[in-house]
């Protein structure tokens, strides 16, 4: 019999599965990256620990490791604070993905074999199904297995450390422009073409297709980011009419 499943509940097999710091670190970036903590706000460590029945020092130790990651900043004497959004960092880590996953399709296409070709299709099956619904939850970790899947099976031990080593910071920016569902789908719909490039075989037309899936979510990530900065001025702009006798 299936159960609701709680993300925010600690488990009896999470703690034996993993650190307790671990868990914690889970957890908090399950609340940045759903949204729940907002970038620039300041993560409050007590309300953390309360929330996963845990002490402060777990919370602390994850939030050191989430700093090394970039989801987190701290400052000294004022705490711990949600890395902001910044549209220059946004291309950068646009940049250096789309080289590596470009990289990463070329190594791979000429060494496809049938069975990496059915669980990609199988992924690319699992993220309609989600993108249909407008389901980002589910979609955005499929999206994640996806490449990196892709990245892994070239067999490239430094490639695969090299990708897995920004993929969280590139994550809080692909939130941006996922959100969604006509962005979900013409995601999935790229990742279509990618399979079937690599299927052909043809390096370059592998690299060509996979920057290209890249370049065209970076466009949707600073479309987004530009509207949001829209939005935010025109609220400023209201408060401060409203305040004005």
């Amino acid at each position: 019999m299936e159960t609701d499943h709680n993300p925010a509940t600690v488990s009896l097999a999470d703690f034996r599965a993993n650190t307790l710091t671990g868990v914690v670190q889970h957890e908090i970036e399950r609340m940045i990256l759903s949204g729940e903590l907002k970038p620039g706000q300041r993560l409050n460590e007590k309300a953390v620990a309360d929330k996963l029945s845990v002490s402060r020092g777990p919370v602390r130790e994850a939030c050191r490791s989430l700093a090394e990651l970039g989801l987190v900043y701290l400052i000294p004497q004022r705490g711990v604070f949600i890395q902001r959004v910044t549209r220059d960092d946004a291309i950068e880590v646009y940049d250096l993905r789309a080289g590596l996953t470009a990289l990463a399709a070329s190594l791979l296409a000429p060494i496809l074999t049938q069975e990496m070709a059915n669980q990609l299709d199988a992924y690319v099956d699992q993220m309609q199904e989600a993108a249909e619904k407008g389901d980002f939850s589910r979609f955005d970790p499929l999206n994640l297995e996806f490449h990196d899947y892709m990245v892994r099976s070239t067999g490239n031990s430094r490639l695969t450390k090299l990708y897995r080593g920004f993929v969280k910071e590139f994550h809080l920016f692909r939130v941006h422009g996922l959100v969604q569902r006509g962005a979900l789908l013409q995601s999935n719909e790229e990742h279509r073409e990618i399979v079937s490039a690599l299927k052909s075989g043809n390096a370059t037309l592998g690299y060509e297709t996979s920057f290209s899936h890249v370049s065209k979510g970076k466009e949707r990530m600073l479309m987004a980011l530009d509207g949001m900065a829209t939005a935010g001025a025109d609220g400023d702009r209201r408060e401060t009419s409203s305040a004005t006798p």
